[in-house]
């Protein structure tokens, strides 16, 4: 059976219909599930074997990207979403996504011990773009991460576009950096067309995200939050030179592998 992805859909997501054709590309039963209709139990989040939180401006990012959506998941949803990932479902984030999955303290996904609150790092966060503007452009992507589940064994980097305003990955000093590689958690970052690291060069680096992280995975390797929309290229036609032969680095691996992942659970 193909798995369901819940996509969650708030106040100003844009991206869920994207999302959507990239998981049924893929393999997947994907369904847009409003966040009051989980809150009220029209829906469950046991229901589903995999969860979608798309890009867009959630809440017109009032207070900061993603600020208000984390919220709601720490407020509402934290019991339910803890327990899906702590069964290993697969989770990614896109964009407004990832900040509030970083925001909520869902990504890097460590936590205090003796404690069943989780943890919201203030050491790590989606800044404003260094450049002081919102970035809209195609980027390069490298997968890194052989932990991650949405990235493991991919062998072509990603073309897609980013469209976003604060998406500069930053951590603090207090932020435990070699624990952060030791665990393989910088799942994707920035490159240059030609392949060769972007070194914090902007525009290959479009926000100043340290170590060019484009996007993390928790130390499980079952959540993924990334700055960049692959699900914005996952039809050759996409691609702004595809008449020019521009047709492959897709980002349709990408969610194959997390429908295939979630299709064995």
């Amino acid at each position: 059976m193909k798995p369901k992805a819940l996509i969650l859909q708030a106040h100003g997501t844009n991206r869920d219909y994207d999302a959507a054709e990239a998981l049924t590309l893929a393999g997947a039963d994907p369904e847009g599930v409003p966040l009051n209709h989980l809150r009220s139990g029209k829906k469950h989040f046991g229901d589903y074997q995999m969860l979608v939180l798309p890009g867009g401006f959630s809440y017109a990012d009032a207070l900061g990207a993603g600020k208000l959506l984390a919220i709601d998941l720490n407020t509402y949803f934290v019991n339910e979403i803890d327990q899906f990932v702590s069964a290993g479902k697969p989770v990614i984030g896109i964009c407004n996504g990832f900040q509030a999955l970083v925001k909520s303290g869902i990504l890097p996904g460590e936590r205090l011990e003796n404690s069943k609150q989780r943890v919201v790092h203030s050491a790590v966060t989606l800044t404003f773009n260094s450049q002081g503007h919102f970035e809209c452009r195609w980027v390069t992507i490298m997968p890194v991460s052989q932990k991650c589940i949405w990235t493991k064994n991919l062998s072509e980097n990603i073309t897609c576009p980013i469209a976003h305003g604060e998406g500069n990955f930053q951590t603090a000093e207090l932020f435990p950096l070699s624990s952060f590689f030791k665990q393989d958690q910088i799942a994707l970052t920035y490159i240059h067309t030609d392949g060769s690291p972007a070194d914090g060069e902007y525009p290959a680096n479009p926000n100043g995200s340290v170590f060019d992280i484009a996007g993390i995975c928790n130390p499980q390797g079952n959540v993924l939050g990334l700055m960049p929309h692959p699900e914005n290229h996952i039809h050759p036609f996409q691609h702004p030179n595809w008449t020019r032969g521009a047709n492959h680095h897709s980002g349709l691996a990408l969610f194959q592998n997390g429908v295939k992942y979630a299709s064995n659970l």
